[in-house]
């Protein structure tokens, strides 16, 4: 029986990709799981576009990657026959309002709930994060940690 599909989050890519990051190691080894094909790990495409605005980005992250390496590094992360990309349904604005009804953010935080509606349209109830108060509000997903 295939496990249940987990979104990986965009924080367990970026720390992938810096020896020096907190949490190097775990979301590495997170993330070579995804060379197995059962892995049933996935990603969506707001958080390729998020990984790639925080690693380009040397206010974001020390030893920031040219546009280049980063694209390089995002197709490498979806050429993993363990890691599927979801699709962000074309009515996930109705979805986020619909998630705004039961928590009320502002600023940023949106992107969070977005992510969650693409997760919820998409049947995956769980998440791997190391942000995971960012999602703790939402009880038809379930946080992982790596």
């Amino acid at each position: 029986m295939p496990d249940e599909p987990a979104l990986l989050d965009t924080n367990i890519f970026v720390y992938s990709v810096f020896q020096d990051a907190p949490h190097y190691l775990v979301s590495r080894n997170l993330i070579e799981r995804a060379r197995n094909e059962n892995a049933a790990l996935c990603v969506a495409a707001q958080s390729m576009a998020e990984f790639y605005s925080i690693v380009t980005n040397p206010r974001r992250v020390t030893n920031a990657r040219t546009p280049v390496e980063a694209i390089s590094v995002i197709q490498n992360f979806l050429a993993m026959p363990g890691l599927s990309l979801i699709a962000q349904p074309i009515d996930v604005v109705g979805r986020w309002c619909d998630l705004l009804r039961q928590r009320m953010v502002s600023g940023g935080d949106i992107f969070d709930l977005q992510l969650v509606a693409t997760m919820l349209a998409n049947g995956v109830h769980q998440i791997y994060t190391f942000n995971g108060d960012d999602f703790k509000d939402f009880t038809q997903i379930r946080v992982l940690t790596a």
